[in-house]
């Protein structure tokens, strides 16, 4: 069951930016990109107050993403690109981004904070951020 509202063209958005952000970390790495998105939309906290759809989310400015500059993001979204985006929009959580509202990827070792939040670790390349439960609860 959805956590999120998403239609089909909600579902490929998520999907394209997944794998914008994330296809050289494999699946778990772009599904890891997909919960970070789908806690922004559920947070209501921090950056993200009043960010309520996956347009909205993909898009927002600024504090977005980097990749939607990028014609790599344009590209259709391919049929396993949907199902993990499915697998997101319907709750599957995947340490370190389980409650993760941020990542990037560092030149070297992940920082413990960012922006004033823990690091709660690496996937390959990038370096997740959470807030404490106390900061968004909707994300815990």
């Amino acid at each position: 069951m959805a956590v999120i509202k998403a239609n089909s063209e909600d579902v490929k958005l998520l999907a394209r930016l997944m794998r914008a952000e994330a296809e050289e970390d494999l699946d778990q790495g772009m599904l890891m990109v997909g919960n970070v998105g789908v806690n922004r939309i559920l947070a209501n906290c921090l950056d993200f107050n009043n960010i309520r759809t996956m347009n909205q989310m993909v898009f927002q400015s600024p504090g977005g993403y980097e990749s939607t500059q990028k014609g790599y993001f344009y590209q259709k979204a391919r049929d396993k690109d949907i199902r993990l985006a499915k697998r997101a929009i319907n709750g599957e959580r995947t340490w370190p981004a389980s409650n993760a509202l941020w990542f990037f990827r560092p030149e070297g070792d992940c920082p413990d904070t960012w922006y004033n939040q823990a690091n709660t670790g690496r996937f390959k390349a990038h370096c997740f951020f959470a807030p404490t439960a106390e900061d968004c609860p909707n994300v815990y």
